[in-house]
């Protein structure tokens, strides 16, 4: 069952861009709360100290005063800095007690699989998180689902998770939730040294360039002009 803690709310009367950066320059956490209840949301504002004595409390359901009256929120959206991750603004979202809502809990995967455990295979989890609907206060930590008997080539759908009568799985029952598949085996290339025909002769063997041939006799030009330097010479 869900716990519950209370939160202080501020409405904020402000809702300039302007006034939203100076909020987070104090060092506060914009938000809005709104409800199926009700067609208009409300600009809020929490400490950073409320907000994360909220999530280390646990509770998935938490309490506010909005009006003046007692409401009950769950926290439905929460932005993040992409680099600090400080919470840069959030939504609440009232819900009534004696009504079923839709909602993602955590699935949390144990025992060890056998086909991990002693045929060497890897573990694939597609989902970290199932929907299931269910009262606010039946809300759970999170749904197990048992993996040992997992072998080679098995997998799990979200239909095979067990549920409490209280709970409806929202997720499509053939959705695979975990499998065991083989691990990938590296190839290694195999690189092949071609030689350029172009510069092979008959016999496959490389032609050498005309230059720095060992043995090789002058050409019939070159005896020419060698002859007729040495009569050049006689004369």
């Amino acid at each position: 069952m869900a716990n519950e803690h209370k939160i202080e709310i501020n409405k904020r009367a402000n809702i300039t861009r302007q006034s939203l950066k100076q909020l987070r320059r104090e060092g506060n956490i914009p938000g809005i709360y709104y409800s199926t209840s009700s067609k208009d949301s409300i600009p809020i504002f929490i400490t950073p100290k409320d907000y994360y004595t909220a999530i280390k409390s646990g509770a998935r359901i938490f309490n506010i005063l909005v009006e003046n009256k007692k409401q009950n929120v769950l926290f439905k959206s929460i932005q993040y800095h992409p680099v600090t991750e400080v919470v840069l603004h959030l939504d609440l979202y009232g819900v009534r007690m004696d009504q079923a809502l839709t909602i993602k809990v955590t699935l949390q995967l144990t025992g060890d699989a056998l086909g991990v455990r002693d045929e060497g295979g890897i573990l694939n989890q597609p989902f970290n998180e199932i929907e299931i609907q269910c009262l606010p206060a039946d809300i759970p930590d999170c749904i197990e689902l048992d993996i040992s008997e997992l072998g080679m080539g098995d997998s799990l759908n979200a239909g095979d998770i067990k549920l409490d009568e209280k709970f409806i799985l929202i997720t499509s029952e053939d959705s695979v939730v975990a499998s065991v598949t083989q691990p990938m085996k590296e190839i290694e290339p195999v690189v092949e040294l071609v030689e350029d025909e172009a510069f092979l002769d008959e016999d496959g063997e490389p032609i050498e360039g005309e230059e720095g041939k060992e043995g090789e006799k002058p050409s019939e030009d070159a005896g020419g002009d060698a002859s007729a330097d040495k009569e050049a010479e006689s004369e």
